[in-house]
């Protein structure tokens, strides 16, 4: 059952199922007939989990590994079968867009702190081969919808309070400005303390939307937004030791170094569509800024002359990116031998200008020598780094699908991936000579599918792909020497693969589904961590790994003849990650031999998270009860350390109200949400997220304990 977000007074009634079109593949189909592993999240499904916890929504897709650091410095740890897992920061390996736009750069590295989830309608994932249609570093796709143009005016405003001093506030208006032309406004406010010590944040973000459509054929969107992260501290991670004896605690270092991020990032998007008999046209083009400044906790003096070197650079890092692209496309549906045909093809072109600055993280002040005097940390010091970095992107591609029988599809796509990495070195002292280089990865990326209706209502599929995947800048921007880091790694090869999948999916009525899907990947010059300490990572290629895996969910009615409003949902997922040959990892300056066969890190073996909701009409009380389950985490390459396994339990009550006032010509509709949310409700003690290759044993990221959060919402239509 799907509820609609619009206040009206038809609420009270239950409603019939909703078909939902996806855009992933781009080509608008169904789910059912996409012959890919794709999900679909509605804000409808997942509005009781708290807007500003995405993992929650992702946790809903079999195959994903959501991690929440619950570190806003460090983002979400995200990972699809496998790839991303190894990211100490920010989302690697899986491509992120919002409305069609990309988040993730030019080189893969995406975000989602940036999203802002109180304006998410709905979520699409893309796993397995046919990710590859979107070029490097697409082992799975993320788009996520915002919600357009109200078609009558309204008024919306939501407030969520939690323990640890979180807090989270919305306000929203949308409606027609004419009869073509419509737009939504939103803005938040949101900050919290942290169970932990020394992991306060606070974010502020604004987006507006115009949505000018003069005919059904033809629709134009402009969107503008920011998010601000004025401030986010870092608690660092802990030893298992510490963990066990106090997973509140913040490492000494991050106290002592004040390591925090701050973020600013504002961007600007132009899309239009149009469509012209059996032809579509879709342009867009995009540009926004990124600005990033990060402290960490790089030893200073006098307890480490590093930061003294001449190549070492420093111990705060501050970034501006200034980022451009445009994607033009054009889409023909008609037939070929007297079978349907849909063929795409288009370009799409990228590209990120970067100044990067080092600088120590102290400060001394009055004294004679860097040694002595009185020194201050975790303050920008002297410069020790300044490059011009750009990274560009141009990348061709073609699709099609063709229906050869009335039961058998066909699906192929190609795309040339073409990614040059330029650095301009601007800091030239003596010690420290020009580090100024190129790199340059030119790639096809194939993939090819069939689709085998075997009745109406069980589809099979199958598809193989290549994979590539480059470093992203901030893996080749240190060298993996110690005390020679500056400049780029130009030692490092981007990773290639291929990966084959085999699918099925089921639906009934009622709204009930099952797919199960298994795959393997296999994938040579993997990039791994080399080293990681001091809150610094660098990277090598690894040699090759093989992932295989098994992915099933499950949305159905329990006892639909009896309507009881009762809703099982379910996702699974199980993965068997390793390496095939030998290589070396370094930690701690000590290098140890990682023999063929260790398990990649940060990849659970089991992922499981079932829903029992009920919900007999879509006003008044409704409630769920949740499970989740995660595998043992490795923590390193040598399979020394693991998170253990954990299981959560969590449980919500919510309640809705609708109603109208004014005249029966012209009534004015309204809608209230509220929720209470228990998280943890046992109170277990668990590891949310390992850091991978921590040079010192700090890998350890603790899950907070029970925690309960209200959330109210308020809406009114004119």
């Amino acid at each position: 059952m799907e509820w609609p977000d619009a206040p009206t007074a038809a609420l009270a009634t239950p409603l019939p199922e909703v078909t939902i079109t996806i855009t992933v593949t781009r080509q608008p189909q169904t789910a059912f007939e996409a012959g890919a592993s794709v999900s679909v999240v509605t804000a409808a499904q997942a509005r009781d989990a708290l807007p500003n916890q995405p993992a929650d929504w992702l946790a809903r897709v079999p195959g994903v590994v959501a991690l929440d650091r619950q570190n806003a410095a460090q983002d979400l740890q995200l990972s699809v079968r496998g790839f991303g897992s190894r990211a100490s920061f920010g989302v690697r390996g899986v491509r992120l867009y919002e409305d069609g736009v990309p988040l993730s750069q030019p080189d893969g590295q995406g975000q989602t702190g940036t999203l802002d989830w109180w304006n998410v309608q709905s979520l699409e994932v893309l796993r397995g081969p046919m990710s590859v249609m979107y070029g490097n570093a697409a082992g799975g796709v993320i788009q996520v919808f915002s919600t357009p143009p109200a078609a009558q005016p309204e008024a919306r405003t939501g407030l969520v309070v939690g323990e640890h001093g979180l807090w989270a506030a919305m306000v929203e208006g949308s409606g027609p400005v004419s009869d073509t032309l419509g737009v939504r406004v939103q803005a938040s406010a949101g900050a919290a303390d942290g169970q932990r010590q020394h992991s306060r944040y606070q974010r502020e973000a604004w987006r507006a939307r115009l949505q000018w459509q003069p005919s059904d054929d033809e629709t134009l969107n402009l969107i503008a937004r920011q998010v601000r992260i004025p401030e986010a501290q870092d608690p660092l991670g802990l030893t298992e030791a510490q963990w066990r004896d106090n997973p509140d605690q913040a490492t000494a270092a991050a106290l002592r170094y004040n390591t925090r991020k701050a973020i600013e990032q504002t961007q600007l998007s132009l899309q239009h569509e149009w469509r012209q008999g059996a032809q579509r046209w879709q342009w867009l083009v995009y540009g926004g800024q990124r600005v990033v400044t990060q402290f960490q906790s790089i030893p200073a003096p006098p307890d480490s002359t590093v930061q003294t070197q001449a190549t070492h650079p420093g111990g705060v890092i501050d970034l501006k990116r200034r980022f451009v692209g445009a994607d033009l496309r054009w889409q023909w549906q008609g037939e070929w031998l007297a079978r349907p045909l849909n063929v795409l093809t288009g370009v799409s072109v990228d590209q990120l200008n970067e100044t990067r600055r080092g600088f120590q993280n102290f400060v001394d002040e009055g004294a004679t020598t860097v040694l002595g005097g009185l020194g201050v940390l975790g303050m920008k010091g002297a410069l020790r780094r300044d490059e011009r970095n750009t990274i560009t992107q141009a990348d061709p591609y073609v699709q099609a699908q063709w229906d050869v029988a009335p039961d058998w599809r066909l699906q192929a796509a190609w795309r040339q991936v073409n990614v040059r990495f330029e650095s301009d070195d601007r800091y030239v002292v003596p010690g420290n000579g020009d580090d100024s280089g190129q790199r340059r990865w030119q790639a096809h990326t194939p993939v090819l599918g069939v689709l085998w209706r075997v009745r109406p209502d069980w589809h099979l599929h199958a598809s193989v792909g290549r994979t590539f995947e480059t470093p992203t800048f901030n893996e080749v921007a240190y060298r993996s020497v110690a005390g020679d880091e500056t400049g780029l790694n130009t030692t490092l090869q981007a990773a290639r693969g291929r990966q084959v999948e085999l699918g099925s999916q089921w639906r009934w009525s009622r709204g009930g589904a099952f797919n199960l899907s298994v795959y393997e990947v296999r994938t040579r010059d993997e990039i791994a961590v080399a080293r990681n300490s001091f809150g610094r990572s660098t990277f090598q290629n690894v040699g090759g790994t093989v992932r295989q895996g098994l992915e099933a969910g499950l949305d159905m009615a329990v006892w639909p003849e009896a309507a009881t409003g009762l809703r099982l949902r379910s996702a699974l997922g199980w993965t068997r990650a390793r390496t095939t040959e030998d290589f070396t990892s370094t930690s701690a300056g000590v290098s140890t031999p990682v023999p063929a066969g260790q398990a990649l890190p940060g990849i659970p073996r089991h992922t499981a998270w079932t829903e029992l909701a009920w919900r007999p009409q879509p006003t008044g009380w409704h409630t769920a009860l949740e499970w989740r389950h995660q595998g043992r985490l490795w923590a390193n390459d040598v399979n020394d350390t693991a998170a253990p396994s954990s299981s959560r339990w969590g449980w919500r009550l919510g309640w809705r109200a609708v109603g109208s006032t004014g005249p029966t010509t012209a009534p004015h509709t309204w809608r209230i949400d509220a929720l209470l949310r228990v998280d943890n409700l046992f109170d277990s003690q668990d590891v949310s997220s390992v850091i991978v290759n921590e040079g010192n044993r700090r890998y350890f990221e603790p899950a907070p304990g029970r925690a309960a959060s209200v959330m109210v919402n308020l809406q009114r239509g004119w």
